[in-house]
């Protein structure tokens, strides 16, 4: 029988108070960016104003789907000028680029576009043609991109970013600085099943996140499998089962290949990354689905403080000591 961890499959298993509840425990939900999120945290006072404040920070500064965003006046060539957030995920991306061998790329963006995954949408959207891939690849290339002085070189006018595959593991991170600066020890922030954590949950003890098991069909309902037991570190996945695209009948998943302009096909269906910090673990992720299953690990094990599990067709490969990590 074979077994598989989901992508999107991370969920927060928050602790269910309705009698004794700790007032100083304050939980904030909703929609943002598509996505839901969940933020955990103890604090005397609410801390819910500031951490709609960092939401919009991160917003304005890295949103391609925001018109008014800083990347997207720089994707329009408004502007050249950075700010700290954009030059902090560059620089992260940059790592991430350069240790995955180009697996995974930012600048990607007009690509993720034209397969219908990016902040560009049609309704009527069909299969690209190679002379609109091909054009399209000759803007892709983040190693060719430079900050110098607060100043953002692109590779090309034609070259655009999206972040996404890292942004929402950065705001993670982020409303975590800024909870941890007013005083915050123990939280959970959670957005699209990617998750920050510090300190303990509302019963004294680590936090557990579930990854799902999804069953083979796409169509299937979504069940846990493994229950894992985690604190100061973060957690992200990723996997290509859930977003899709459709022409007749083939399927392409939302991971493109930096080299062929194309949907990715690997035997990798999905992976889970423990990392420091949550910006690492969304884009280590991303880059592990668009690589060899056996280069994604041998990658991994190179980097301190990363553990994850990769699942393929076929087999499961584990980095680190994540299975220790299962709750009891």
């Amino acid at each position: 029988m074979r077994h598989y961890l989901a992508a999107a499959a991370i969920i927060a298993l928050i602790a269910a108070t309705s009698c004794g509840r700790d007032e100083s425990w304050h939980t904030v939900q909703g929609v943002i960016w598509n996505t839901s999120y969940t933020i955990k945290y103890e604090s005397r006072q609410s801390l819910d104003d500031s951490i709609a404040t960092a939401f919009r920070d991160v917003e304005m500064s890295l949103s391609p789907f925001n018109p008014d965003s800083r990347i997207s006046r720089i994707n329009r060539n408004e502007t050249t000028e950075t700010d700290t957030l954009i030059e902090y995920i560059f620089y992260k991306s940059t790592l991430i680029n350069r240790l995955s061998d180009g697996a995974f790329d930012p600048t990607l963006s007009p690509l993720i576009n034209l397969w219908g995954f990016g902040y560009e949408k049609s309704p009527d959207w069909s299969l690209p043609s190679d002379a609109a891939i091909d054009s399209a690849l000759m803007s892709v290339g983040i190693a060719d991109c430079h900050i110098s002085e607060g100043r953002l070189s692109k590779k090309s006018s034609e070259t655009t970013f999206n972040f996404s595959a890292i942004t929402k593991g950065y705001a993670c991170d982020y409303i975590c600085g800024m909870l941890q600066r007013n005083g915050v020890d123990n939280c959970m922030i959670e957005i699209g099943g990617e998750i920050t954590l510090r300190g303990h949950n509302e019963r004294g003890r680590l936090w557990r996140i579930m990854l799902e098991a999804p069953a083979e069909h796409f169509d299937s309902q979504r069940t846990g499998m493994l229950t894992i037991e985690l604190t100061d570190c973060a957690i992200a996945s990723s996997g290509n089962y859930r977003n899709y695209r459709e022409d007749g009948a083939r399927r392409f998943g939302h991971t493109i290949s930096p080299t062929t302009g194309r949907p990715i096909e690997t035997e990798t269906l999905c992976t889970s990354i423990i990392a420091p910090d949550c910006a690492l673990a969304d884009a280590l992720a991303t880059a592990t689905m668009a690589m060899n299953a056996q280069e994604a690990v041998r990658m991994l094990e190179h980097i301190d403080g990363t553990e994850g599990i990769i699942i393929t067709n076929d087999s499961i490969y584990t980095i680190g000591t994540i299975l220790g990590r299962v709750s009891r």
